[in-house]
């Protein structure tokens, strides 16, 4: 379906409501077009602007000195956390885990703007499940890296359900997964103190990292926030 600058590459219903994906040329810059996606008619996440997508990536691997590191990766939106994990040569492995088979669909289908790129990377393997759940479970093989991008904030979640994940308890789970040295990597549309001390309680170093960019879609500054912890 497509407008005068607007085309609906899929729309279809999820557990947390409708699901699009969309591409469109910008209106304030003709020519530039980018690939959107909205949960329940909001606007999630835009190809537009990928810093503190890749910067979840980036900081986390620069806070581990190893090689043959395996990733884990909580979301795969529009695949960008994943792309910069794979940059590094140190990395072995990226398992992704993405609780709607419908964003998994449209990687498959090569409908993201990464899609030919993930696909022909062998380190890649993309599970639908609830990554929350699998902090919670039982530990099998620990990952050096756990970088999640799945909830706005902290604070502000797309399902109730993943509240836990937030607190002392729930990051101490999160920990039992991590190998010796690992590090666990937060993005956040906010910062949250409070977040800052459940880490704080839980690991042995913890930094909060503000990304500010000019952002033409809003017209105005935004902050984004990456929670690393040791």
């Amino acid at each position: 379906m497509k407008a005068t600058n607007l085309e609906i590459l899929a729309y279809e219903d999820s557990p947390l409501g409708p699901l699009c994906l969309r591409r469109r040329e910008l209106l304030s810059s003709p020519g530039t077009v980018v690939t959107e996606v909205t949960l329940n008619h909001e606007f999630l996440m835009s190809s537009y602007y990928t810093v503190s997508e890749r910067a979840l990536s980036r900081l986390a691997l620069d806070l581990h000195a190893g090689a043959a590191l395996r990733v884990l990766v909580g979301g795969l939106g529009l695949g960008y956390t994943v792309s910069a994990a794979l940059e590094s040569s140190r990395v072995a492995e990226v398992v992704v885990i993405e609780l709607l088979p419908e964003v998994v669909d449209w990687l498959e289908r090569g409908l993201l703007p990464l899609s030919t790129e993930l696909l022909a990377d062998d380190r890649v393997h993309t599970d639908v499940g609830d990554f929350f759940e699998r902090m919670g479970g039982p530990v099998g093989v620990p990952f050096d890296l756990i970088l999640v991008d799945i909830d706005h904030a902290p604070d502000h979640h797309l399902n109730r359900a993943s509240a836990p994940f937030y607190t002392v308890e729930g990051l101490e789970s999160a920990r039992s997964h991590l190998s010796p040295n690992g590090v666990l990597a937060v993005w956040s549309s906010a910062d949250s103190p409070e977040f800052r001390r459940a880490l704080e309680a839980v690991f042995d170093e913890v930094r909060a990292e503000p990304l500010r960019f000019y952002n033409q879609l809003v017209d105005g500054d935004t902050t984004d926030w990456i929670f690393l912890a040791r």
